[in-house]
């Protein structure tokens, strides 16, 4: 008697969704405005812009979106920091 072939279970649906990077400047967010900073959605646009730009400058090879964004983010705060305090 041969063994029976087992068959793959599917109990939960995965999500195997691919993230990419949106084009600079295509998404829009309106948020409240911080006191004295300007708004915080013209920083998210900053920091968007930028994390396209190091996307672009690895050759757009995705797979490294949340560093892109948390270097972008660590480059445009300090930029902003420096400006406020010169």
């Amino acid at each position: 008697m041969m063994a029976k072939a087992k068959t793959p279970r599917t109990t939960k649906a995965t999500n195997n969704s691919v993230i990419t990077m949106p084009e600079a400047g295509s998404v829009s967010l309106v948020r409240k405005t911080s006191p004295g900073n300007g708004s915080s959605s013209d920083l998210e646009a900053k920091i968007r812009e930028r994390a396209y730009q190091l996307y672009q400058e690895r050759g757009s090879t995705p797979g490294f979106e949340n560093e892109d964004w948390l270097r972008a983010e660590r480059e445009v705060l300090a930029r902003q920091n420096h400006q406020q305090t010169a």
